[in-house]
């Protein structure tokens, strides 16, 4: 099972997620970076394991407010072994295109970012990123006929479920169990809500590909040793 570090990126900074209420996001402050900056955090995170993968939110692209692609052009630049997954709000084919063609990373198509499943289907017909089902406090976000047919689903798909994210709630395990019951063969990775090694455990139990990490990083309910046993 793969760990998945997560930065949240916000006006510049990488900012602490928690629950999903994004207005009320804040830059973070870790005993892994001087600073929220984002090349210093992910320096941070990269430096507690053997990670392949960096998982990166856009959240002012996602809200239609600018982005950071200068950023993740210079995480590339400075990690150029590692891959990243960017969830930028990018829903269609021609977003996508651009994603793919001039990077830096690979697409997340985030449900909550699909208007309606005409849209959704356009999207991951390009082939070009992995699907994120998105899941708020109200339920599902975007097309329910995507979140309801595993036909439409690539072959990665993430369950993110906002309301545990950073909430120390534990993962959504009843959810991912029933996606995972469904997903005939995909992929599937768990967003939201890991406490400690103890639910990393159960996830893999459940066969789960992946998990998207932060929390349970920045504040060391998991250790090196933790991750090494996982990633080695």
């Amino acid at each position: 099972m793969e760990l998945i570090p997560v930065i949240d990126l916000m006006g510049g900074a990488v900012v602490h997620a928690r629950r999903g209420a994004r207005e009320a996001y804040r830059p973070i402050e870790t005993p892994l970076a001087a600073s929220a900056a984002p090349p210093d955090v992910a320096d941070g995170l990269l430096a507690l394991g053997a990670f392949r993968t960096l998982y990166i939110a856009d959240l002012d692209a996602i809200a239609g407010n600018g982005g950071h692609d200068a950023v993740l052009e210079a995480l590339a630049a400075r990690h150029p072994g590692l891959a990243l997954w960017v969830d930028a709000g990018d829903a269609s084919p021609a977003t996508l295109s651009r994603r793919v063609a001039g990077g830096p990373g690979r697409p997340v198509i985030g449900s909550e970012s699909l208007a309606d499943l005409a849209e959704a289907e356009a999207a991951l017909a390009s082939g070009a990123g992995l699907l994120s089902l998105d899941y708020g406090p109200e339920g599902p976000r975007g097309p329910l006929a995507l979140h309801d047919n595993a036909a439409l689903w690539p072959q990665a798909v993430i369950v993110m479920t906002l309301a545990r994210v950073g909430a120390g709630q534990g993962p959504d395990m009843a959810r991912l169990s029933a996606i995972r019951a469904r997903a005939e063969g995909r992929r599937v990775y768990a967003a939201g809500g890991v406490r400690d090694v103890g639910d990393l455990h159960h996830l893999a139990e459940l066969g789960i590909a992946g998990v998207l990490l932060a929390s349970a990083l920045h504040d060391g309910r998991l250790s090196r040793a933790d991750i090494a046993a996982f990633m080695g």
